[in-house]
């Protein structure tokens, strides 16, 4: 099969969707690997490497997407990549349908078999494609939350760890999944009062257990959120239901009961956010004020740390993607009812249920399509 590697166009995206270590894999499994000129570069990786691993270096995205059956990137297609798209060809990346009805319906036009990484599972029910991810973003997120704070950037002032004589800045983390426990671990080893909010009661306990109450934990109902965010100098949204548009925790009028200057970082703005008055940022502006609050939405974090964030992904999709180019993709999926899960998209039908709710779309079931019973 010939898989192809563009380079990621989306604004400050230095992340690549092959490292030179996935080519050299894919390669010895006799696929031919066609690598976009310095799609790499962001994350360290030049096209000698690529070239060392066995790739042909394409001149641009085109040529790329004109000769390759799957596709394989980091962030959603932009408009000017789904108009390249096909029918009969696999895209396989990170999708985030629910809130973007847009790019639904160019894949939808396409005709492509679009598999996304966040929604595919394994059997424990976790999301591997998106837990590394979702580690880099909750380690960033009270680092880029801490410099938010800072009062040259409009924040309050204040120093995450406190000093001595000095209260320490207090954190509440809405989600204690991958992402709410990496930004609690972290905000609490910087020195902050760190409270955790999630509505599983084995969660917390787990949390409680594993952690040694290095941090607090509270059950998430509106009332506990509420009283919570009032007191917090910085509120981390890590709240995650797969596939699904993100739900609205925190309304603009909740933002006059907080502190004057204090800081939102919405790790949910890829599902659309987590807060009312989020909207998508870049690394390049990533912050922005609204009745006094400040606003960190950046929609993808991880792109800050390009190269451990490439290393870590690559290193989950990996067995993914060779078993979508050796088998193809209806076989792999019959085969793995956990890709299975990925299928977002298939020749002009949504087969991700969340994404239809959210959209409003008929969804055609999976299973079916892989069965030919559609």
């Amino acid at each position: 099969m010939k898989i192809g590697c563009p380079k990621e166009i989306k604004p400050q995206e230095f992340r690549v969707g092959m490292t030179p270590n996935a080519v050299r894999e894919a390669v010895a499994h006799g696929h031919q690997v066609l690598v976009e000129t310095g799609a790499g570069a962001g994350a360290g990786f030049d096209d000698a490497a690529y070239v060392a691993a066995g790739a042909l270096i394409a001149g641009g995205p085109a040529e790329v997407f004109d000769l390759a059956d799957l596709i394989v990137k980091v962030k959603e297609p932009q408009a000017g990549e789904r108009a390249m798209l096909r029918e009969g060809q696999v895209l396989f990346t990170y999708l985030h349908l629910a809130p973007d009805p847009e790019q639904t319906h160019d894949l939808l036009a396409s005709g492509v078999t679009a598999i996304a990484y966040e929604t595919v599972t394994d059997r424990n029910g976790g999301l591997p494609l998106l837990a590394p991810m979702s580690e880099v973003a909750g380690k960033l997120a009270p680092q880029v939350g801490a410099w938010t704070l800072q009062k040259a950037n409009g924040g309050r002032g204040v120093l995450l760890g406190g000093v001595p004589g000095v209260s320490p800045a207090r954190v509440a983390v809405i989600g204690g999944g991958v992402v709410g426990t990496h930004a609690a671990r972290v905000a609490a080893g910087m020195g902050a009062d760190v409270t955790v909010l999630d509505r599983s009661l084995p969660r917390m306990r787990y949390l409680d257990d594993v952690f040694n109450r290095d941090f607090k934990t509270m059950y998430a109902s509106a009332g506990n959120i509420a009283e919570v965010i009032a007191e917090a100098d910085m509120v981390i949204g890590a709240v995650l239901i797969p596939g699904a548009a993100a739900p609205k925790l925190v309304s603009r009028a909740q933002l006059a009961s907080m502190k004057p200057g204090a800081v939102l970082v919405d790790v949910a703005i890829d599902q659309g956010g987590c807060f009312e008055t989020s909207k998508a940022t870049t690394h390049k502006d990533p912050i922005y004020e609204v009745d006094g609050i400040l606003h960190y939405c950046v929609a993808n974090m991880p792109g800050a740390v390009a190269r451990t964030s490439t290393i870590a992904l690559g290193n989950a999709t990996m067995p993914f993607m060779l078993a979508l180019a050796d088998k193809g993709w209806k076989r792999a999926c019959a085969e793995d009812p956990h890709l299975l899960e990925g299928l977002n998209v298939h020749a002009g039908k949504l087969t991700y249920y969340a994404v239809g709710k959210a959209l409003g779309i008929d969804v055609v079931s999976p299973s079916m399509l892989v069965k030919g019973q559609v």
